[in-house]
């Protein structure tokens, strides 16, 4: 029986690495569709740029050695998670705002939940270990994960001032989720990936170390842009009120 490799191939070797880009066809015309109507569909030269930098950052995040490199190291599949949903995904989510006529925040609360799941889910070690044995689950981890993170980075980034108070409230839930699920990879006392007990040694980390790293990536980088988020929407708030009061 033939074993099958990763969707990003196998674990490359150090000095290997630049030779490993992902060059898949399907995903390369995937993400040209996908950036070319985004920045049709939008309508100031603001929005393309953010659309064209985001979808750019998606891109190099998937398409670069970062792909190969994550399945020997689990700190290089959250450095790859993260650079999607912390930079690729707010970028995406400028240029994607908000219908005016939307007052309530029901889509918000959906978003940060379907998140908060997506994140858990997919760094749990059976569906984590999964990702790796077959091609179709790999997608599905970054589609829902991607997915939810732009959607709750529209919401976030383009709430109303008066929505300010449950902006607030997301973003830390989503702060503190992401906190304490990298938290618990970061302080761990043993590896929890199956994939990774043998995959590390060649890049001088033992499996317990990668977790560590890849923990740690998560936990700051998390707490600090949802903080930026949140002093975002105050400034909204206090740019409104001034305004009320000049009228």
């Amino acid at each position: 029986m033939v074993e099958r490799l990763p969707y990003c191939g196998a674990a490359p070797l150090p000095g290997m690495l630049l030779d490993r880009f992902n060059l898949d066809p399907v995903l390369i015309i995937a993400l040209l569709l996908l950036a070319a109507i985004h920045i049709g569909s939008v309508h100031t030269r603001r929005q393309r740029l953010h659309a064209a930098a985001g979808w750019t950052v998606a891109a190099a995040a998937l398409i670069s050695p970062l792909c190969a490199l994550s399945v020997a190291l689990f700190s290089a599949r959250i450095a790859q998670h993260m650079i999607l949903v912390l930079a690729a995904a707010p970028l995406i989510a400028l240029a994607l705002p908000r219908s005016p006529q939307r007052r309530d925040c029901w889509d918000l609360w959906a978003s940060a939940i379907a998140f908060f799941v997506a994140l858990w889910f997919w760094h749990m070690p059976a569906p984590y270990d999964a990702t790796f044995a077959s091609s179709a689950v790999y997608w599905s981890m970054h589609v829902t994960l991607f997915g939810s993170a732009i959607l709750l980075w529209r919401e976030l980034l383009h709430m109303r001032a008066e929505q300010t108070v449950d902006a607030l409230a997301a973003g830390a839930f989503t702060s503190m989720q992401m906190g304490l699920l990298g938290a618990v990879l970061a302080l761990a006392g043993r590896p929890f990936y199956l994939w990774h007990l043998n995959s590390t040694a060649a890049w001088n980390l033992t499996p317990l170390q990668d977790q560590q790293l890849g923990g740690v990536f998560m936990w700051v980088p998390g707490i600090l842009l949802f903080l930026w988020g949140a002093i975002r929407a105050l400034d909204r708030l206090r740019c409104a009120l001034a305004a009320t009061k000049t009228a």
